[in-house]
């Protein structure tokens, strides 16, 4: 057993991605559970943003938005395509935190507060939350996504990338060709 300091930094390296693997896949799948089970209050939250004018898409997004979030999770807690899927999380995550933090700001300037005391339901299904709390959370999902992408939480992955390896064939004595990979 190979117990060198650098073997051991990339062991609790490779078991910290996968519990920040599990935990993200936990997270998503919750928050994803609790905006499916209240559709109505996720809708009218999503519609104090603003963002969609149409009401079939904003109908679409908000039911559509809840059961995406919860097959990352699944795909997460799996260990199926976790670079794609951590793709797909900051893709969601970047752009959400930019609108939460917009809103806030309208919040404050409003209402001649503190920053960090702007306290609402910014519709990520855990209730009223002050902003603060909000920003830092969605930034330590984003930094746990973009480890992810990096490459780490390979560790007790059914399946890490959807790509397959590439197949090489080597010419045999007889001249066949025999796939090796």
């Amino acid at each position: 057993m190979n117990t060198s300091p650098v073997f051991r930094s990339r062991s609790a390296a490779d078991n910290f991605a996968v519990l920040a693997r599990w935990l993200l896949g936990a997270v998503f799948i919750y928050l994803g559970m609790n905006k499916a089970l209240h559709p109505v209050e996720f809708l009218k939250l999503m519609r104090q943003y603003d963002l969609v004018q149409n009401f079939l898409l904003l109908n679409s997004i908000a039911a559509v938005l809840p059961w995406f979030e919860i097959f990352c999770g699944l795909l997460l807690l799996a260990g199926v395509a976790v670079r794609g899927t951590a793709v797909l999380l900051i893709a969601m995550l970047v752009p959400f935190t930019v609108v939460v933090s917009r809103r806030a700001l309208a919040i404050q300037s409003a209402q001649a507060i503190p920053f960090c005391a702007v306290k609402f339901d910014c519709g990520c299904g855990n209730g009223e939350v002050f902003i603060c709390r909000k920003l830092l959370e969605n930034s330590l999902l984003i930094l746990f996504s973009i480890w992810l992408l990096a490459g780490y939480g390979r560790k007790l992955c059914l399946r890490h990338t959807l790509k397959s390896c590439a197949v090489t064939t080597r010419p045999t004595d007889a001249g066949e060709t025999n796939g090796t990979i």
